[in-house]
């Protein structure tokens, strides 16, 4: 619904294993070839003696490449604050994003005709075609939002008239982006007047240390935004299926923290079943162990819509 996707494209594929024998390399007195000869069971024991531990520095030796497309750049700027991560992020100074299909789509629907390529048309006729449609669609459309949406994120706390009038302000302040660019305005400079709920893609790399003992916990909590509380619970999906050895025991951070206290960790849906329970007097967020299930539950809200 809110078109935020997540897709894991690269991975440290025997990353269980490496986390594994870095883990013993660091304890054991056997020569290495030895140690990394280590099988599944194994393995299991040692991921399982570094997070008792807590020690977490032979998980940074395994990476996870994923791509966040959807989001905007309010959820983008919390992103790239995980600073122990690499990342990418689709540029608003040498593309238009999604903006020139909102546009294309607006000149359909007032039946204009608009060139779709500013570059074969000439781009000044192009970009006053892209604002004046965008102006139109602004004053005139009576549903502005399934438009909008085309490149814009809104948040799920607006009513129906609000939402109409964000809707509004975003086709209006396109239309002045791209009036700028039709005056030979750099675009680097027209992408000021950009709402910063435009949609983003952004590629990102973190490390295995990274993810399960700051972003994970830190953004499946529902005191995280709610936009990148969606772009980490999609991406813990994407992880506990391909290594569910590491990431069997992550989750927001009352998860990690009842983890990191418990002889024998158990995973999140383990927690919210019937037999699982938290130990832990409080999260760190204050709310009372009663009402730590229910929080997560919260925050899970909406996943799959």
């Amino acid at each position: 619904m809110d078109g935020i996707r997540v897709a894991l494209v690269s991975y440290t594929r025997d990353g269980e294993r490496l986390v594994a024998a870095a883990s013993k390399t660091s304890l054991s007195r056997k020569p290495l070839s030895s140690i990394l000869e280590i099988g599944d069971e194994e393995v299991y024991k040692w991921i399982l003696e570094t997070w008792r531990r807590q020690h977490f520095s032979p998980w940074e030796h395994s990476s996870y490449t994923w791509v966040a497309e959807g989001c905007s750049r309010v959820c983008s700027h919390q992103l790239v604050r995980h600073r122990h991560a690499s990342y990418t992020q689709q540029s608003m100074r040498y593309t238009e994003g999604a903006l020139r299909d909102m546009a294309l789509m607006a000149a359909e629907e007032l039946g204009v005709e608009c060139p779709r390529s500013p570059k074969a048309a000439g781009y000044e006729k192009a970009y006053k075609c892209y604002a004046h449609v965008l102006r139109e669609a602004a004053a005139a459309l009576s549903d502005p939002l399934t438009l909008s949406k085309t490149a814009y994120v809104f948040p799920p706390s607006l009513n129906r008239e609000a939402l109409e009038t964000v809707a509004r302000q975003y086709l209006s302040a396109t239309a002045t982006y791209y009036e700028l660019l039709s005056k030979g305005v750099p675009r680097e400079d027209a992408r000021f007047t950009i709402p910063v709920a435009v949609r983003t893609r952004i590629t990102v790399t973190m490390n295995a240390r990274e993810l399960v003992q700051s972003f994970l916990p830190l953004r499946m909590c529902t005191r995280a935004q709610w936009e990148i509380r969606r772009v980490a619970w999609l991406l813990w999906r994407e992880l506990v299926r391909v290594h569910p050895r590491l990431f069997k025991w992550a989750g927001p951070r009352c998860v990690f923290l009842e983890n990191t206290i418990r002889d024998n960790p158990l995973p999140l849906e383990e927690l919210l079943g019937d037999t699982g329970e938290f130990t832990i007097p409080r999260c760190p967020e204050l709310v009372p162990r009663e009402g730590i299930k229910n929080c997560i539950k919260h925050a899970m809200s909406g996943l799959d819509s």
